[in-house]
């Protein structure tokens, strides 16, 4: 059986290699949706990998509250990250942050407090990240100062702390400490710079090298309204964490009259959004890479059915001197498992190597993984499989009299 087997490799092989041309487009098909898939995989796992990292230094003993109303998972997600629609629906409340202060085993707890504003300065930016939060936020965060200080009681309410890239766009400079800014009318004195932290995707769904930081109270009167998308909390100890979540949605369910139309989150769970948003985009664009994996498929098939008309008279001639059905049909199965293979094989190398660029270029590190190997190699060989049984039956299921007279 193993010599057979062989056998059929080895005429799989001589086939494909009278054809150079014609086999290497044809695994470029299958390459292509394979890199694609490759692509997606890679870059999912890089941005999941660093929000766990951001999540993991901050500590185990980090949860988040996040607002939830009843929705299907797709647009309850697209909604969160929108942010027209999410402050507009957010449930939580400065009197939600007190009463979780006051709780067992807490030992610091800020809002965040999203919208977009206009602010002028030394120049105008028409649309900028404000963050109305607390003097704690810097506590659970461990982000660094580049100069100045952070918001803190002592400290008038007009404080403002702000992002590295937004004090060079607002002010020309990184030092723009004591220096004025206008927000919705009211001025606010910049009393901290942050240091350039350069992570666009995290979980609080926040870029903080271009965000200004006041007061979330301050915030409230200025705006007349506010909206908090999360409240971040550490823990006193790890210890009794499940025991904390609870108390935590005990008492936000009890202050609002018994409303739970908010999430508790710790560990890995955090990630969401984030991580819940990759994942859709992920599923699309999985979807996309499907259909150049079929097309590459029917390329497979298309060839491998112009490879049997062709060698019709071979056919006859190898049931002549007593091939059966099965060896006709292991042959040219063989070929196109090849193909597919080599596709794979192609396409996991320009996967990976463009997955490598985009990381040359982002802050995500190269995510590498055997589950990805296993998928790419299952994957091409079933497109091998599938598209290349039809050809193969055809092949095995001819007549070898009819096969002996026909030439071309």
């Amino acid at each position: 059986m193993a010599l057979l087997l062989k056998t059929h490799l080895e005429l799989a092989k001589a086939s494909l290699k009278r054809n150079k041309a014609r086999s290497f487009l044809t695994c470029l098909g299958i390459s292509i949706g394979v890199a694609a898939i490759i692509l997606i995989l890679s870059l999912m796992g890089s941005i999941e990998t660093l929000i766990k990292t951001q999540v993991s230094n901050i500590g185990s003993d980090l949860i988040v509250v996040r607002p939830s109303v009843e929705r299907d998972t797709v647009s309850k997600i697209v909604d969160e990250l929108t942010s027209s629609s999410a402050y507009l629906k957010s449930n939580l409340t400065l009197e939600d942050v007190k009463t979780i202060k006051n709780l067992e085993n807490i030992e610091s707890v800020a809002p965040l407090a999203i919208s977009v504003n206009a602010l002028s300065g030394d120049n105008a930016v028409p649309s900028a990240t404000v963050v109305g939060t607390t003097p704690d936020f810097i506590k659970i965060q461990n982000f660094s100062l580049k100069s100045g200080t952070f918001l803190s009681d002592s400290l008038k309410t007009n404080a403002a702390v702000i992002g590295s890239n937004l004090a060079n766009t607002l002010y020309g400079t990184a030092e723009p400490i004591g220096k004025t800014l206008t927000l919705l009318g009211t001025k606010f004195f910049v009393v901290g710079v942050l240091s350039e932290i350069d992570d666009p995707i995290n979980f609080n769904n926040l870029d903080l090298d271009n965000s200004l930081f006041v007061d979330a109270e301050k915030l409230a009167v200025t705006a007349g309204s506010l909206q908090i998308q999360q409240i971040n909390i550490r823990a006193k100890t790890t210890d009794s964490l499940d025991k904390t979540v609870e108390n935590i949605k005990d008492s936000l369910r009890l202050a609002n009259s018994g409303d739970a139309n908010f999430s508790v989150s710790y560990g890995d769970q955090i990630t969401h959004p984030a991580g819940s948003l990759l994942s859709i985009i992920s599923g699309v664009l999985s979807i996309v890479a499907g259909i150049s994996l079929i097309v590459g498929g029917i390329g497979i098939m298309n060839i491998m059915l112009v490879s049997v008309s062709e060698r019709t008279h071979e056919i006859g001639i190898r049931k002549a001197v007593g091939a059966s059905g099965s060896n006709i049909l292991l042959q040219f199965l063989f070929e196109s498992l090849i193909l597919s293979l080599f596709g794979g094989i192609l396409g996991l190398v320009l996967g990976y190597g463009l997955a490598f660029a985009v990381c040359l270029v982002t802050p995500f590190d190269p995510y590498l993984s055997w589950e990805i190997l296993l998928t790419t190699f299952i994957t091409a060989l079933s497109v091998g499989l599938i598209f290349g049984l039809y050809p193969a039956l055809k092949a095995a299921n001819k007549n070898p009299i009819y096969s002996l007279k026909f030439f071309r």
